[in-house]
């Protein structure tokens, strides 16, 4: 990294050596800091930009100037997106080549295709949210990468040799099915637990960048010939959890999932909200389907998915998640009221809204759900099994109602419109649910169940305890989101390093929060801002 703290002859300030010294501290892997250091830092912190100028640094025989900068990134606006986090899209990419919308015509699809791989899947989920206390966290378990990893391949053999081998179809289809269903499960939980380590801002950068990822990879997969195409997809599974393990190894031990997460009460409220779309979701899935690209590849998916990257990316720590939410419930309503009966182009407007809309939810849930993960120490293998688990299923009740209600046997005048105007109502009333949360780094109705006999229970009440006064504090002194998050760190005794990495933030950025909140509060050191939370040593 380049120490851009030298005056132009290359000395380091007064400064610039102490907060060289401080954050060097950082190396001893707790990432905390005391008093005098955090003191120091915020004393000497306007100092940094003290130095001299180009005209009267000394310049080299080539007329440059001694102490220039290298030249800079390609793209010097774009974040540093560490490549394996990405590794997420590649599954979503398989799922869908593979046995969702897929483009391709298998044979085994035929005998035991979506519907029963989402049933093997749901059952996985809820097997594992369930057994969560005892199998978690997954992370560590070699032989769960191994079998998943073993399981995909074999789903993905099978369904390619349906295509080779066509009376072998019933055959193959059975294995395909249990085996895939079995190991994306274990592959999205993996990937859950992942994220769930992330702060919210790298959790919607990381998450959408993957989800634009995964269409890419469709739309490149979609014009390669079958042999090709087969190669591809047979070491899709593996590169994703190739890249779950690095990005698991790229983090401090202190940020892993903890052996023993203590209970809380299930946020009830998250996997409503779910469900609701999800249902509204796969009453269009069918009719997505009969177009060119499935749900992980469609327009509306990676429209989305764009503007919350870019979105992220321009406004930084400014991003207001509420946006994707005030996205998600115009579009389903537009979906389902309006579209519908205008125009030719009213079935791809519709299925465009839709798509959108589902996307724009499911990258808020997994904020919400990463984030209670993140900051709570909740069991991403329990919380996100339930909630993906219901989120399948309830999807496959939006198809199945579908397909009931265009059954010729059915006859319910008018059945498209009735269904229409229940699932806005559905939609909407969810969403004002949603309303009731001000904030992204709301508790959801979370509280803690565990009893006070373990100090890993102890650690898990004094966490909550301490999110909960920083929440009131900002509250109550006008913090903006960012200033409550770095509140927070701060209140972990985080050096200004450690808050820059959580948060994603430059160094400067990480201080001008930092004297923002003490100037808010009125205070000027640590200690004040132990005494104003009610802390003690």
């Amino acid at each position: 990294m380049v120490n851009h703290r030298n005056t132009g002859e290359g000395v380091p300030t007064r400064a610039a050596r102490r907060l060289d010294a401080m954050e060097n501290d950082e190396t001893n892997g707790s990432g905390t800091l005391d008093r005098s250091q955090e003191d120091a830092e915020l004393r000497f912190a306007d100092d940094e930009a003290v130095g001299v100028r180009k005209a009267d640094a000394p310049a080299c025989e080539d007329g440059t100037v001694a102490g220039a900068r290298a030249p800079g990134p390609l793209l010097p606006w774009l974040p540093s997106i560490p490549l394996f986090f990405l590794g997420l899209g590649v599954y979503r990419a398989w799922i869908e080549i593979v046995f969702v919308g897929s483009f391709v015509e298998f044979p085994a699809a035929a005998v035991a295709g979506h519907d029963a791989f989402d049933l093997v899947m749901i059952a996985t989920m809820f097997l594992c949210a369930a057994l969560a206390k005892r199998i978690g966290p997954l992370f560590g378990k070699r032989s769960l990468y191994a079998v998943s990893g073993v399981a995909l391949t074999v789903s993905t053999l099978c369904m390619f040799a349906s295509i080779w081998i066509p009376r072998s179809a019933d055959a193959l289809a059975v294995p395909a099915v249990l085996l895939g269903g079995f190991g994306i499960a274990l592959v999205i939980l993996l990937w859950s637990e992942l994220y769930g380590c992330l702060n919210p801002f790298r959790v919607a950068l990381y998450y959408s960048a993957s989800m634009i990822v995964a269409a890419l990879l469709i739309y490149l997969c979609r014009g390669l010939l079958l042999p090709w195409l087969g190669a591809v997809v047979l070491v899709l599974p593996v590169v994703s959890l190739a890249a779950c393990a690095a990005g698991f190894r790229s983090l401090p031990s202190g940020e892993l999932p903890r052996a023993k997460p203590s209970k809380f009460s299930f946020p009830w409220k998250i996997v409503l909200l779910m469900a609701i779309y999800a249902f509204a979701y796969g009453l269009k899935e069918s009719s997505m389907y009969q177009s060119t690209f499935g749900p992980h590849s469609a327009f509306g998916t990676l429209a989305v998915a764009a503007i919350v990257f870019v979105g992220v990316i321009a406004r930084g720590g400014k991003f207001d998640f509420g946006v994707i939410y005030r996205i998600a419930l115009p579009l389903m309503v537009a979906a389902f009221l309006i579209l519908p009966n205008v125009g030719v182009l009213g079935q791809a407007a519709s299925d465009f809204c839709t798509s959108a809309s589902y996307t724009a939810f499911s990258i808020l849930i997994m904020l919400i759900m990463a984030n209670l993960c993140y900051r709570y120490g909740m069991s991403a293998v329990w919380l996100f099994g339930i909630e993906r688990g219901v989120r399948a299923l309830f999807t496959l009740f939006g198809r199945q109602t579908e397909q009931l209600l265009g059954a010729p046997s059915f006859g319910l005048a008018g059945s498209d419109a009735v269904v229409s105007g229940l699932v806005v109502i559905l939609v909407v009333a969810a969403t004002m649910i949603l309303f009731s949360e001000k904030e992204l780094s709301s508790r959801w109705g979370v509280s803690f169940l565990g009893e006070d006999g373990t100090a890993g229970d102890r650690a898990i009440v004094k966490k909550q305890e301490l999110a909960n006064r920083c929440q009131e504090l900002a509250r109550s002194y006008g913090l903006s989101p960012r200033e409550e998050e770095v509140l927070l760190l701060l209140a972990q005794r985080k050096t200004v390093g450690s808050i820059e990495r959580e948060l994603f933030i430059a160094n400067g950025t990480a201080k001008t929060h930092i004297r923002h909140i003490y100037r808010k509060l009125d205070i000027h050191s640590r200690d004040e801002l132990s005494d104003l939370l009610g802390l003690f040593e």
